[in-house]
């Protein structure tokens, strides 16, 4: 397969599949060292404040994948509209790096909200074909 024969909607699914290494790099930069590549996860328990947020921003953004990449093949095994389905799946990947922001920065309710909005679209997604 070609580069060319990505769909908008496949190349949102691979910058969505970035997202969660994004956050970890933003948690590590600066003060993750050599050593703490030993036991990873008891440096990230020991983090406070913006590198806990963005360390727990990560783990949210794997949770959030499956059923953004699930609903993206079923609309294309489906053969929905494609220009519908690219402009849902960037609003998602939009709406997942404005959470981002907004868990790092330390934002709840308006974390949430962006949060239930992006679940909303990929629900959009899974029901485009009717």
């Amino acid at each position: 397969m070609t580069f060319s024969l990505l769909t908008i909607a496949y190349w949102c699914v691979f910058i969505a599949c970035g997202l969660p290494y994004l956050a970890a790099w933003i948690a590590k930069a600066g003060s993750f060292g050599v050593r703490d590549n030993m036991h990873p996860r008891d440096w990230a328990a020991k983090q406070s404040g913006w590198r806990a947020r963005a360390n727990s921003a990560q783990a949210n953004s794997f949770e959030g994948l499956p059923f953004f990449i699930g609903a993206v093949l079923i609309a294309h095994q489906l053969g929905v509209a494609q220009a519908r389905l690219d402009m849902l799946a960037a609003a998602y990947v939009v709406l997942r790096v404005i959470y981002l922001g907004l868990y790092i920065r330390g934002a709840p309710s308006a974390r949430s909200a962006v949060w239930a909005l992006a679940f909303l679209v990929n629900i959009a997604i899974l029901f485009l074909a009717r």
